[in-house]
């Protein structure tokens, strides 16, 4: 997920039970303790922070530490992420709503294409193909509700 931080852009990749953010030449390890009521409970980078959040349609004011940032997405192609395991299993990066399904059991895949997309904390967060294969199974449809690393679609991998 890409946004635009402070005129900079922080990137934020699904990895094993949080995120990855990476922010010019920093890369810290994120993880999300707790989330709700306009408040986030974190570990950035192995340290405890409380951050609250406000939202206002498109637009995030983030604020730890008495310093506040607003967030908004870059003009980029938009926010993409994948989590899960080297068996081609892909699990939901965080707790949302299923707004698209792209594929169908059976359906070649490619590579970060766009799999289906999960609503979360009012952001769209596009779920990729971590490599060319076949969807195996889709686990989840349109409209449902997800937990953080449910599964969400099998892939097998393709030869070549």
């Amino acid at each position: 997920m890409k946004i635009t931080l402070d005129a900079q852009t922080l990137d934020l990749t699904p990895s094993g039970r949080g995120y990855t953010a990476t922010l010019g030449e920093r890369v810290v390890p994120v993880e999300v303790l707790e989330a709700g009521d306009g408040e986030l409970r974190l570990v950035v980078d192995g340290k405890p922070v409380r951050a609250l959040i406000s939202v206002e349609a498109a637009k995030r004011w983030v604020t730890v530490a008495g310093r506040t940032w607003l967030l908004t997405r870059s003009a980029g192609p938009g926010a993409a992420g994948h989590a899960g395991h080297a068996g081609g299993e892909i699990l939901s990066p965080m707790p949302g709503q299923v707004r698209a399904v792209n594929v169908t059991e059976g359906e070649a895949v490619m590579k970060g294409q766009t799999l289906l997309v999960v609503e979360a904390m009012k952001m769209e967060i596009r779920v990729v193909a971590p490599r060319n294969g076949v969807v195996k199974s889709l686990k989840v449809k349109q409209g449902q509700t997800v937990e953080r690393e449910q599964l969400l679609v099998e892939i097998v991998e393709t030869p070549g």
